[in-house]
């Protein structure tokens, strides 16, 4: 079988982007199961490259030039930085709804470094949203066999919590179940993570759980889905790693973050569901501090390359080249 095209933007330049990108490329493991496809800048690779004393073997490359990107420094936040990371999403994107490549693998990008640049979305998920024409996309961790997708990410404490409503949960629960299934799992288990201490200990201290979170799973058990009502955050995800659910449903950013970064910080891959074109990415940052130093380590790059290829895989997507 053909082996599938893997898109790859090389992040923030002025990052760990460039050395991780290089490094995984020239895996393998990662050319064994894939064709990667490095959408960057040459000059900028080439720098890198020479920085950290690493030869890459040899990969395909889409450039992408934006100005002043030859004058992007290591470890330096910059307008043209930010302005060169979103070129790169925006051209990946373009590739995969024109049927380019079959995913995309995102090396990490600096929001202040955005910022600078003016460009108005957050992050990564929100740009694959709008460049990909698809208003809300699944947010889903994969750190070892757990499984953790996101209610919301992007929002306040105050806010997240407010997001929760009986309606939301009981519908994400759905698209949950959907993108199990899309996955192979017949009937997947699904473990609901609860918001207060000790799912509130019945009322005890918050009645979030009673009123939103029971009443929600209750209606999805309805749909015939396996979800449990809402356990304690300080037990689901250990529950999860002990394999009693295939995925876990965390109600904010940092509840489902903490659990899979504590578990293997280098090792957890994020993947985007719910886009035209699958996107798996590394779950860490820029590191400023190390960047183009040749000690940046690659590990949550290759493994988010061939999270892509094994989701492909399960889904039954095969390449069109």
């Amino acid at each position: 079988m053909t082996r599938p095209r893997i898109a790859i933007t090389i992040g923030d330049p002025a990052g760990i982007g460039p050395e991780i990108v290089l490094k995984a490329v020239s895996d393998t493991e990662v050319v064994a199961a894939c064709q990667p496809v490095v959408v960057g800048h040459e000059q900028v690779l080439n720098r890198c490259a020479e920085a950290i004393g690493f030869e890459p073997g040899p990969y395909e490359l889409v450039h992408v030039k934006t100005p002043g990107i030859e004058n992007v420094r290591p470890g330096e936040l910059s307008a043209e930085a930010g302005a060169a990371a979103e070129a790169c999403i925006r051209r990946a994107c373009e590739m995969g709804l024109a049927g380019e490549i079959d995913a995309i693998s995102t090396a990490p990008i600096n929001k202040e470094s955005l910022r600078l640049a003016a460009i108005p979305q957050i992050g990564h998920t929100e740009m694959l949203a709008d460049y990909l024409g698809a208003p809300d996309p699944l947010t889903l961790f994969i750190t070892e066999n757990m499984r953790i997708f996101f209610l919301s990410r992007h929002l306040s404490l105050r806010g997240a919590i407010d997001y929760i409503t009986e309606e939301r949960v009981h519908e994400f629960i759905k698209r949950v179940y959907s993108a199990m299934t899309d996955f192979g799992f017949a009937t997947p288990r699904i473990g609901l993570a609860a918001l207060n201490p000790h799912a509130s200990d019945g009322g005890q201290f918050g009645d979030e759980e009673e009123k939103r979170l029971i009443p929600a799973a209750s209606r999805a058990r309805g749909d015939g889905i396996d979800v449990t009502d809402p356990i304690g955050a300080d037990s689901v995800f250990a529950m999860a790693l002990d394999g009693k659910f295939d995925c876990v449903i965390s109600l904010y950013h940092d509840q489902g973050h903490i659990a899979a970064k504590t578990r293997d910080f280098h090792g957890t891959v994020t993947a985007t569901l719910g886009l035209p074109v699958l996107r798996t990415s590394v779950d860490h940052g820029t590191a400023f501090d190390i960047a183009w130093k040749g000690i940046a380590n690659p590990v949550s790059m290759k493994r988010a390359i061939l999270a892509a290829v094994e989701m492909l895989t399960m889904r039954g997507e095969t390449t069109q080249n």
